[in-house]
């Protein structure tokens, strides 16, 4: 690391914390775990049978991304769309609890807050199920999201667009994004999820996982040279200033373009892995909190990584904070 980021120069950034803001956007959801342990296969079906122990309701998709940024020390803030339901009014009380704006939230009558329930038994999802729509939202919705992205643009230095494909992320909010920030110094960062990344072109960086990267480009990619390619064709094709793949317990790769295109390759922090369930979300959170502090591209990858590596070693929907990041560095 130190070639890249001196502790030094880390603690510098994390100091910045407090006073960046970062405002995400996208699909907000709820991700529900039930714990419990299996002793015995049902006689009905061949199929374990789980003693529940323990339930918890926790903040998912983009609202991870979020509560990322809160864990860092963040001043974060939220647009999206949740149902009028009681997952709805879960998603606004865990706001209120941490002192975020719930100005942002949306709430469609006839649309459920996308709800995910995993089932883990001796830490292993036994199962998930899904309760969501995925038809895009109403132009209202849209309206009132870049509504709030109006009302705040002058105090942002990050915007995070996390797509999990729920309908949030239309081309008509992608289009409106572009017109409502242009000319203004505000980092945006795009978490994909549709296939093809055109939608997202001329936005700032892109974090797409390995296996995203592979499919927008269109062709197999190992840890050599195909990886490199794939990284300066996506960058190139889709006018971008970084691409950030995430890869596993192969670690990150950033592509930069800097007159040329610049690789850098970082191995994963991780010691342990327990569960990569928002993995993601860590690493575009804590991504763009540094660039709102004032980091460059490499040095915002490097704490994002690191802050990845806590994570996994995590069971469930986890965050890091500052504190932990600082003991890690």
């Amino acid at each position: 690391m130190a070639h890249i980021l001196t502790r030094k120069r880390a603690l510098e950034i994390m100091a910045g914390f407090p006073r960046a803001r970062v405002l995400v956007i996208g699909d907000i959801m709820i991700d529900h775990f039930i714990w419990g342990r299996v002793a015995r296969i049902s006689p009905e079906a061949p199929v374990p049978v789980v003693d529940v122990q323990a339930d918890d309701l926790m903040l998912g998709g983009c609202a991870n991304v979020l509560n990322n940024i809160f864990s860092m020390g963040g001043k974060a803030c939220v647009t999206g769309v949740i149902g009028a339901d009681a997952m709805g009014d879960k998603v606004r009380e865990e706001f209120r609890k941490r002192h975020i704006p719930t100005q942002g939230l949306v709430a469609e009558p006839r649309r459920p807050t996308s709800l995910k329930t995993r089932i883990v038994a001796h830490h292993q999802q036994v199962v998930r199920f899904d309760r969501e729509s995925r038809t895009p939202i109403r132009e209202e919705s849209v309206r009132h999201i870049l509504g709030y992205l109006r009302d705040l643009r002058d105090g942002l230095g990050a915007v995070v667009i996390s797509d999990y494909g729920k309908g949030v992320v239309t081309p008509a909010l992608l289009d409106g994004i572009r017109t409502e920030i242009a000319g203004r110094p505000i980092v945006v960062c795009v978490d994909p999820k549709q296939r093809d990344f055109d939608s997202y072109r001329g936005f700032d960086v892109l974090t797409p996982n390995h296996h995203e990267a592979a499919e927008a480009v269109g062709m197999e990619m190992g840890n050599g040279a195909e990886l490199v390619a794939a990284g300066k064709r996506l960058i190139e094709r889709y006018d971008l200033k970084a691409l950030l793949i995430t890869r596993g317990e192969a670690g990150m790769s950033l592509f930069e373009r800097r007159g040329r295109i610049v690789h850098t390759h970082l191995p994963t922090e991780a010691r342990e892995v327990f569960d990569v369930t928002g993995a993601g979300d860590t690493v575009i959170g804590v991504f763009a909190l540094c660039m709102a502090s004032g980091a460059t591209f490499r040095e915002a990858a490097v704490l994002a990584n690191h802050a990845a590596g806590i994570v996994v070693g995590k069971v469930g929907t986890a965050t890091a904070s500052r504190e932990e990041l600082k003991r890690v560095l």
